[in-house]
Formats: structure tokens, C-alpha cells, sequence
């Protein structure tokens, strides 16, 4: 039998092992942290240059670059609603050189009506939500409506008939509409268009009948007379537009949709990285002159912090899943 004492002796010499060697991995993870970066960053935005995710990248990116002493790089890799450049950042190193701000449409939506090759919770490191805009619902001024309440009841009385544009099939745009119609049990016909533009182009030539699309888009336009907006799909009104009213307010209460911008790293990110990289973020989003510029886009700036961007991201992939199944959207 071994005394106390030796057993005490022998289980203190297994822990200091296992302490060794638990330091022996995290030293080397601890010590990139906190050399990092030691070259330049790579953002990849999924998405064309010139849209609201590609203008935060470069403005913050510059921002955070200064503060780090290291260059921030922005790469553009279009195409499949966001999946080519989504893609090559899900399998890009876990070290923090690769990041991508996403949005709502291209890790919320897009799952859900097409096999996109990555996991859009599993294959991502959260960092933090940069920024949310509010989906808002407009009409074409020939619609007789002037509310969301009104809406629904035309709706109701001509199934069908209203048609519904969006900026692609599968996209917020897309399935905002078809939220709408699950919730208020209406029926109106999806017209999809190969962009926002096109889409808008449209409605106020009268060519479709209304359209979800992000509010800022509409708010020339309705000014000029040529759109008619009816709400906002945000869960609060407006700021640049407090007269606006909510879906929600309006006749179909707890509906939301809005698109979001959110920094995002491949799965596994070191946590030291992670925190760095959200902090620094936050702050280049709160200098005056950034603030400023990202309010004139009608977006709001959030925390940019992981934790609500994970809950977001769990939430909408359900969210929109269930729209898809219920509305029979054939997934590509």
C-alpha cells in the first residue's frame, strides 16, 4: 500500500504534467495572439465593390489598420449571393489573417434555399454585427394603399395578384416578402430581379407592385413622389425616419426582418484574436467621422461584439428555414 504521503507526492506530479502540457499547447496560440498581426489582413467582401458591405470593410479596415500598425487589405470574390467568397473564407486558416464582413442574405438566407459548400454557423468564428438596417416595405403610388393594414386587406380580396419584388430568389428581400405573407396570410406572386437595382428600377415604373428592399434605397424616391413607403421591418422605428411606422405597429405584430453586416472569421478563431480584432472594430466604428458616414447610409452601428452576432446567426438560419418550408421555396 502506498502512504499518503507518496500517493499525494504521485498525484501532484500527474497534475504538474498535465498543467506542462496544457501549457505546452496554449503557449504558442497565446504567443501568436499577442504578436498578432505581423502581416497584412485580408477582408473578403462576397459581394461586388461599391455596396454597403464592401464601403463599412474599407472605411473600418482603414480605421482599425492605423491602430494596429499593419495593412488591411480588402478583396472582392462575387457571386452566388455570397457563397464564392463566403466559402474561401470558411476554409482560409483559423489565424486571423482572413476575415469577411457578410450580411443577412448571404449566411441568413441563402442557406436556406441553396446548397451553399460551408456551414453557416459551425464553419464561421463570430466577431461582432457592425451594423443593422431595417428591411422597409414599399409600394408603387398606382397601389391603393396607404398603409400596411390596407395592404393586407387588398391582398386578401385579390390573391395573387399583387406582385411582390426582390432583389434575387432566396435573398432578405425574397424572403421578408414571404414572411409577410406566412404572418398576414396573404398570398402575393414573387417576381425576383438579379439585383437591387433592377428591382427598384421597376417598381417605380410600375412594372411590380411593391417590394421589401433596405429602406435607405427607398427613401429618395418616396420623397419624389415615385414610391410610396409603407413601414419599416424593423423591430423599432427609424431613427432617420421616426414618422415611419413598423410592421409590427402596423397590423402584424413580432414581424422582422432586417439585413445585417457582420465581421466574421473561419471556425476555431484564437479568442485573444477574436477580442482584439471586436474591440478595435468597435472602436473605429464609434470615431465621429465614421459615425457620421455609416448614419448617412441609414445604417446602425452596433456593439461588434461575438455574442449577438452567434445568436443572430442561429436565429435567422432557423428563422428563414421555416419560411423556405412553408412557403415551398424549392431549395437550389
Amino acid at each position: 500500500m502506498v502512504p499518503r504521503r507518496g500517493r499525494t507526492q504521485a498525484l501532484g506530479t500527474v497534475l504538474a504534467a498535465a498543467l506542462g502540457a496544457a501549457m505546452a499547447v496554449a503557449l504558442p496560440f497565446a504567443a501568436s495572439a499577442q504578436a498578432y498581426p505581423e502581416k497584412p489582413i485580408t477582408i473578403i467582401v462576397p459581394f461586388p465593390a461599391g455596396g454597403a458591405p464592401d464601403v463599412l470593410a474599407r472605411m473600418l479596415g482603414q480605421k482599425v489598420s492605423e491602430v494596429l500598425k499593419q495593412s488591411i487589405l480588402v478583396d472582392n470574390k462575387a457571386g452566388a449571393t455570397g457563397a464564392i467568397g463566403l466559402n474561401f473564407v470558411a476554409h482560409a486558416p483559423a489565424d486571423g489573417y482572413t476575415l469577411t464582413i457578410a450580411t443577412a442574405s448571404s449566411l441568413g438566407t441563402n442557406p436556406a434555399v441553396s446548397k451553399v459548400p460551408f456551414d453557416p454557423v459551425k464553419d464561421f468564428t463570430p466577431i461582432g454585427i457592425i451594423a443593422l438596417e431595417p428591411m422597409g416595405l414599399a409600394v408603387h403610388p398606382s397601389v391603393p394603399v396607404r398603409n400596411v393594414r390596407e395592404l393586407i386587406a387588398l391582398a386578401k380580396t385579390k390573391p395573387g395578384a399583387l406582385n411582390m419584388a426582390s432583389f434575387g430568389n432566396g435573398s432578405v428581400s425574397h424572403l421578408s416578402g414571404e414572411l409577410f405573407n406566412s404572418m398576414a396570410g396573404t398570398k402575393m406572386t414573387h417576381v425576383p430581379y438579379k439585383g437591387a437595382a433592377p428591382a427598384t428600377a421597376d417598381l417605380i415604373a410600375g412594372q411590380v407592385d411593391l417590394m421589401f428592399n433596405s429602406i435607405s434605397v427607398f427613401v429618395a424616391p418616396a420623397k419624389a413622389g415615385k414610391l410610396r413607403l409603407l413601414a419599416t421591418a424593423g423591430t423599432s422605428r427609424s431613427p432617420a425616419l421616426p414618422d415611419l411606422p413598423t410592421v409590427s405597429e402596423s397590423g402584424i405584430s413580432g414581424f422582422e426582418a432586417a439585413t445585417w453586416h457582420a465581421l466574421l472569421g473561419p471556425a476555431n478563431l484564437p479568442p485573444a484574436i477574436v477580442t482584439l480584432l471586436s474591440r478595435e472594430f468597435a472602436r473605429a466604428l464609434n470615431l465621429p467621422d465614421v459615425k457620421e458616414k455609416v448614419a448617412a447610409m441609414s445604417l446602425e452601428a452596433q456593439d461588434v461584439t461575438p455574442a449577438p452576432l452567434a445568436a443572430t446567426l442561429q436565429r435567422d438560419v432557423a428563422k428563414w428555414k421555416k419560411i423556405v418550408a412553408e412557403a415551398g421555396i424549392k431549395v437550389d
